[in-house]
């Protein structure tokens, strides 16, 4: 059977040490292979209902168990204090410098640094996970989509995938799209959408498809294999994520289907 693992490590910012949940596949106790892996964020809200933060989970343990993928998924817990959240995964200075209540202050690439060089190498060392960067993805929702896209360009020599899902790219556009035309990617794939009803309006909903297309140019352009999705009737939601877990993981590791 598979199996979920759980552990602590050692975090720079807030809520140290974090919790990092590890989806082993049913194979992975029979074999000595190495499998390839996805890391990604909000770790609490993939696999279990009862740790996610609104009831929903994206359910990726039923899916990877009802088809079988040799796929390591490896989440990490976020800030749960007021704002941390927001903090933690806003890799530049954003657009607006408040949410809510909360005023908003870059440390993303705190975070993204800590995933590439402590998180990443500690999981190759306890689990069969590849190093090669052709096995590894990074993935998110919302702000984690944001991440997402920021670590793809950022630390393009680490990952070669990404799911970049309901991404809030808004919060940092511009300094996003310089450092994809100043990037030089490997060869690279990258899953990114939005969902039709997230916006809240028709004006809003535009806004979000030029932000999507404009950020899939700029990645296409720099000769990545991107493929955007507006997602027909798709909430900013977990609901709605866990019915696109396989859409982006056949775009991602399309070999495992075989």
């Amino acid at each position: 059977m598979s199996r979920i693992e759980e552990f602590t490590i050692a975090y720079p910012l807030n809520e140290s040490p974090r919790r990092v949940w590890v989806y082993l596949p049913h194979s992975y106790a029979q074999t000595k292979k190495k499998y390839d892996v996805l890391y990604m964020f909000d770790g609490h809200n993939l696999f279990s209902d009862e740790t996610a933060t609104f009831g929903k989970s994206w359910g990726m343990k039923e899916y990877l168990d009802e088809t079988g993928l040799d796929l390591v998924v490896i989440g990490t817990d976020c800030s749960h204090l007021p704002g941390g959240r927001m903090d933690e995964y806003c890799p530049f200075d954003p657009v607006i410098d408040r949410w809510g209540d909360d005023i908003i202050t870059k440390k993303g690439d705190i975070t993204a640094e800590w995933f590439a060089h402590t998180l990443k190498p500690y999981c190759e060392e306890h689990y069969r996970v590849y190093k090669d960067r052709r096995h590894v993805g990074i993935g998110g929702s919302s702000m984690g989509g944001l991440m997402s896209q920021y670590m793809i360009t950022r630390y393009n020599d680490v990952y070669a995938k990404a799911a970049c899902v309901s991404s809030s790219t808004y919060f940092c556009m511009d300094p996003l799209l310089e450092l994809i035309a100043e990037t030089s990617f490997r060869e690279t794939t990258i899953y990114t959408d939005l969902g039709s009803l997230e916006a809240g309006s028709y004006e809003r909903t535009v806004m979000g498809v030029d932000i999507l297309l404009r950020t899939a140019n700029a990645f296409e352009e720099k000769g990545c294999t991107v493929y955007p999705n507006l997602v027909v009737g798709g909430a900013h939601n977990e609901a709605s994520w866990e019915k696109i877990v396989p859409v982006f993981l056949r775009k991602l590791y399309p070999q495992l289907y075989k």
